[in-house]
């Protein structure tokens, strides 16, 4: 996925609208008019809103006759999900090296013979 789509995926989803009509989505096509009963908006501003998805490729909209339902285009979901998994990796790894780190120092004051903090309970303090 291309910065700039990735940008455009980001901007869509900024507004809490837009994800509520995509969450909406999620559970099958929709008319314009089914997905702006949830909100106090015009039937025009809720087009406008569904313009933006449709431009991030977030949102199709078919034609059956009068109809025009909507449906959720989830692959630029999934180009999100996988931007974010990166970050998501990096703060794990983090928090496995502060335990690691944590375990570490405990063990060397459990080998320095320091008697082990008790809680008022008498329950010792520190990991489970």
């Amino acid at each position: 996925m291309s910065p700039d789509q990735l940008s455009t995926t980001f901007f869509a989803l900024a507004d809490p609208t837009r994800r509520a009509i995509l969450a909406k989505l999620s559970s099958g096509e929709a008319s314009v008019t089914e997905l702006a009963e949830p909100f106090e908006m015009s039937l025009p501003a809720v087009s406008k809103h569904l313009k933006v998805l449709e431009r991030a490729g977030l949102v199709a909209r078919s034609r059956e006759a009068q109809w025009r339902p909507c449906q959720l285009e989830a692959g630029p979901l999934k180009n999100v999900a996988e931007w974010v998994e990166h970050y998501r990796r990096f703060w794990t790894d983090s928090f496995d090296r502060l335990d690691d780190y944590l375990h570490e120092l405990k063990t060397k004051e459990n080998k320095r013979g320091r008697k082990q903090r008790t809680r008022q309970s008498g329950k010792p303090l520190g990991r489970a």
